[in-house]
């Protein structure tokens, strides 16, 4: 959806760039690449309408209603002009506008549940999903925190609830019909327990018709008006520790139609984010339904989290890739001292130092859907593969998607740091990834548990190694990955021994880099995209192998030598 010329100012004869009006899909040539090599040729044919579609309204309308919620936050109303007590939180109409788009038009909570979305029959692989949020997000990234939360509800109350609850409360969560769907939220943090989840102080007790009711205080709970929230708390006989925490839903309202028993204390004033509402909830008796086994609430509240931070990483890909198409526009429009900024040597290298996490991560993507497609039909190894994958790209994705936002709003030069201008609102949400659904330590000793418990690493080494068995690359380059995999596993080995913890952080971005090298080499390989292959010849230069910082940047020769397919070593 193109702006008028009265909006738009990229005429060679003026010399502020902006790019507002372009499709973020159709402008974006790589994702193109990428689909076709992971998506069945029907299915990418069918989608491509919709994909156009939502580009064309993040570049456009998508990216006006962001801005302009971003600037008029959500306030609390605690009661009527006539006195009584009615809590509400009050949206901004461009940000209601942006939920009915993404939660109904789109679908993008929904989808996984329901047997046709979009005018697709049948079940929608977890990618399709994934590429529509890296595609909305690029413009919005408040909202995909609900959506986010809301799909991840309706996954674990599926796969947790009791028949009864599924029946009853699912049906709201595979609707698209605004006015009666649902959304979801998760109230777990609290101000002693914080990510000690075995800290949790909210108590669950049974009141005389066996109901259970939930007392205590949560500290940072985003979409705190949301329909339904899984809650974490400690039933009154349960033991310390965390088996005794147990996991509950939360209706807003009861089954009269009146209000649950808690409220919302206040909204926080965040850094980012501000579109969406975050508030502090008080749970004064309100009514909840247990989920699955008591006693295993952190158990399964993790696979809500787990859903939860591979949505983080996606969001995370998709704020860099919005950070780098503007730096690449603005240096292909720009033009100072009788050149192009795009055509100058040191622009050239600045580009190519963001370009290189933004592809990781994107690469990374679509590899932890897969994982994630194929653990949910069952196939063996799948799980193990998931559950290292979902925590290195959360981790490692979040802590880059901070950088190269802010990079990037140096390209745009002073303008970047004004607020009219996408590039602080980019910035300011990037801090969110890597301190939400758990911050950078957290979740980098989770790749390390991943490892322990579910013997990830051999998984993560095989799907890997396939990769590179599966493609033709130059000998000594393919060798060279090969040989970056080992050590990192190495090191990851290491860093799950005993005593080990203080490897974790680098162990996690060892095997990220490695990884996203090969998924981008074998990407490159199999599409007959040069580009890719070079991306990955840079991650392996500059992220993981040793270089002398004194030297000028060479990717060896024989890297570039003819290419062959190779199978594994010994």
């Amino acid at each position: 959806m193109p702006s008028s010329p009265a909006t738009r100012v990229d005429s060679p004869a003026h010399p502020v760039p902006d790019r507002h009006g372009q499709n973020l899909f159709t402008t974006d040539t790589e994702l193109e690449h990428l689909l076709a090599l992971y998506l069945p040729p029907e299915l990418a044919l069918h989608m491509r309408p919709h994909f156009e579609r939502l580009g064309a309204l993040a570049g456009g309308r998508l990216d006006e209603l962001a801005q302009t919620a971003d600037k008029n936050p959500p306030t609390l109303s605690l009661r009527t002009r006539t006195g009584i007590d009615q809590q509400k939180v009050i949206k901004h109409p461009a940000y209601v506008e942006m939920e009915r788009l993404a939660l109904s038009e789109f679908g993008l909570a929904a989808m996984s549940h329901r047997d046709e979305t979009l005018g697709w029959k049948g079940k929608m692989p977890p990618l399709v999903k994934y590429v529509l949020t890296y595609l909305f997000v690029q413009a919005e990234f408040g909202l995909c925190c609900p959506v986010s939360m809301t799909d991840s509800l309706a996954r674990t109350l599926k796969k947790f609830g009791s028949p009864e609850l599924v029946e009853r409360f699912l049906p709201r969560f595979q609707s698209l019909d605004f006015d009666t769907l649902a959304q979801g939220a998760m109230f777990m943090t609290e101000q002693a327990a914080g990510s000690d989840i075995a800290a949790t102080l909210t108590l669950a007790r049974r009141d005389e018709a066996g109901q259970w009711r939930l007392e205590g205080d949560k500290w940072f709970c985003s979409n705190p008006d949301a329909d339904f929230a899984m809650v974490l708390a400690r039933a009154a006989d349960a033991p310390a520790g965390m088996k005794g925490v147990s996991l509950f839903l939360l209706p807003k309202q009861l089954a009269d139609g009146s209000a649950n028993h808690y409220r919302i204390l206040r909204l926080k004033d965040k850094l980012g984010t501000r579109s969406m509402a975050s508030g502090e909830i008080r749970l004064e008796g309100a009514v909840a339904y247990l989920v699955g086994e008591q006693g295993r609430g952190f158990q399964q509240m993790a696979d809500m989290v787990n859903n939860s931070r591979l949505s983080n990483g996606v969001r995370a890909a998709g704020l860099m890739r919005r950070a780098v198409a503007e730096a690449e526009y603005i240096a292909s429009e720009r033009r100072a001292f009788g050149r192009r900024l795009a055509d100058m040597p040191l622009m050239q290298r600045q580009l190519q130092k963001l370009r290189l996490p933004a592809e990781q991560a994107r690469s990374m993507v679509f590899q932890t859907a897969q994982a994630l497609a194929r653990s949910d039909g069952g196939e063996a190894g799948a799980y193990a593969l998931l559950r290292i994958l979902t925590p290195l790209i959360k981790f490692r994705a979040c802590r880059d998607a901070r950088k190269v936002t802010g990079d990037a709003m140096e390209v745009r030069g002073g303008c970047g740091y004004i607020e009219e201008w996408s590039d602080p609102r980019l910035l300011r949400d990037a801090h969110l990834g890597s301190i939400w659904e758990g911050t950078s330590n957290i979740v980098a000793l989770d790749v390390i548990r991943a490892i322990k418990r579910e013997e990830s690493l051999p998984a993560l080494q095989a799907h890997f190694g396939g990769l590179l068995d599966d493609c033709a690359l130059a000998p000594a380059f393919a060798q060279a990955l090969r040989d970056a995999l080992a050590r990192a596993a190495a090191l990851a080995a290491t860093a799950a021994q005993e005593g080990g913890d203080v490897l974790a952080r680098q162990a996690a971005s060892a095997l990220y880099h490695s990884c996203s090298a090969i998924a981008m080499a074998w990407e490159g390989a199999r599409s007959g995209s040069t580009q890719r292959i070079q991306w990955a010849q840079g991650v392996l230069l500059h992220r993981v192998l040793p270089r002398d910082p004194l030297a000028p940047d060479a990717v060896p020769a024989p890297w570039n030598a003819t290419a062959t397919k190779q199978a594994a070593t010994a």
